[in-house]
């Protein structure tokens, strides 16, 4: 069993609880997530849950149904070691991407992280352009972001690799890790200290298992080498976790991705483009496309080398990127709205006259 304080509860999760709390319900927190069924620590213990068929019919959007490290409303039956789940409580944070394929839907990955460890191996499979777009959704998500460039022990310039994130995102701290040598991990824990929350995104083996483990103290997530031939990796964690840490912090450690579609919009854009965001704000007129307009500071600044041509280029690419989801959003969101007044037109059709 484990106290809602330990989980990370507090005053403002209370106040939002109070009308749920007068219903006689309790509340827990969503440890793992296996398709239709949900491990919850609550005051009771480790429960199984379900979500009620309210919520579950309720729900506008999967990201609207509970995820991993989400607080929830439940009704416990602890002699059956299960319970119901009535509710989300509102988000501190959320961490998304687009889903993958031609749909246009939000894949929420870890909720109510305090703060969201980009890791990044520092290996052949390190990719500046992945950090960007991992940027842009940590800024989206309402999460502190740090960059983790892990596995420092195989790399002999690991502070070039360090400055030029730094660069991107002088905001954002930018830590250097090795699971073998312990570099940077005191550093790293101090974000998993007691009540806080830690999630970890990165692609297959840039070591967020092997630095989970480091910071857990024990092998609690199961590893794998690297391919040789390429330098990627290969799934070892399964699903979404939230883990204790000692000392009462929490791990959010998730399978690796393979890709990150943003689910963004433009505003988010400066966290990982804080370079060009600063050329641009000279710029004559603030409506710039940095095309062909007279008094462009961008257009001086890629003249002169002051901005390197692959960094506006990937600014552009994904600037396109948002705008085109934005579209595509307002586009099924009207499909649902439509969809929605037909069922009630087809209701109401149904309905006898008095």
């Amino acid at each position: 069993m484990c106290s809602l304080e330990s989980l990370g509860w507090n005053t403002a999760l209370a106040g939002q609880f109070e009308p749920f709390a007068a219903q006689g319900h309790g509340a827990g927190r969503v440890a793992v997530v296996y398709k239709d069924l949900y491990s919850v620590y609550a005051p009771e213990g480790e429960l199984w849950a379900e979500v009620s068929g309210r919520l579950r019919h309720g729900s506008t959007r999967p990201a609207d149904l509970p995820v991993t490290g989400d607080w929830v409303v439940i009704r416990a039956r602890p002699a059956e070691g299960r319970a119901t789940i009535h509710a989300v409580l509102p988000r501190r944070s959320l961490f998304s991407r687009k889903a993958a394929g031609a749909v246009t839907e939000e894949q929420a990955v870890a909720a109510n992280a305090d703060t969201v460890f980009l890791v990044s191996g520092l290996d052949r499979d390190f990719n500046v352009r992945r950090i960007e777009r991992a940027l842009v959704l940590a800024a989206e998500s309402g999460a502190q972001p740090v960059v983790v460039l892990t596995k420092a022990d195989l790399c002999d310039d690991s502070a070039a690799w360090k400055a030029e994130v730094e660069c991107m995102a002088p905001a954002v701290p930018v830590l250097v890790a090795s699971s073998v040598t312990g570099e940077g991990m005191a550093v790293l824990s101090t974000y998993a200290a007691a009540g806080l929350t830690v999630a970890l995104v990165g692609s297959s083996g840039v070591g967020k298992s092997t630095l989970a483990n480091r910071l857990l103290g024990r092998d609690a997530q199961a590893t794998a080498e690297v391919r040789a031939h390429d330098g990627r990796g290969r799934h070892t964690t399964a699903r979404r976790e939230l883990i204790p840490v000692p000392g009462g912090g929490w791990i959010i450690d998730t399978p690796g991705l393979r890709e990150l579609q943003l689910w963004a919009d433009e505003q988010a854009l400066p966290a990982a483009f804080a370079d060009v965001d600063a050329v641009a704000a000279e710029c004559r007129f603030r409506d710039c496309r940095h095309a062909r307009e007279p008094g462009c500071a961008v257009l001086a600044a890629l003249a002169d080398g002051r901005l390197p041509a692959e960094r506006f280029a990937s600014f552009v690419k994904l600037r396109k990127e948002v705008r085109h989801l934005a579209l595509r959003r307002d586009a099924w969101a009207r499909h649902v709205e439509n969809r929605r007044i037909r069922s009630l037109h087809k209701l109401a059709r149904r309905r006898p006259r008095e």
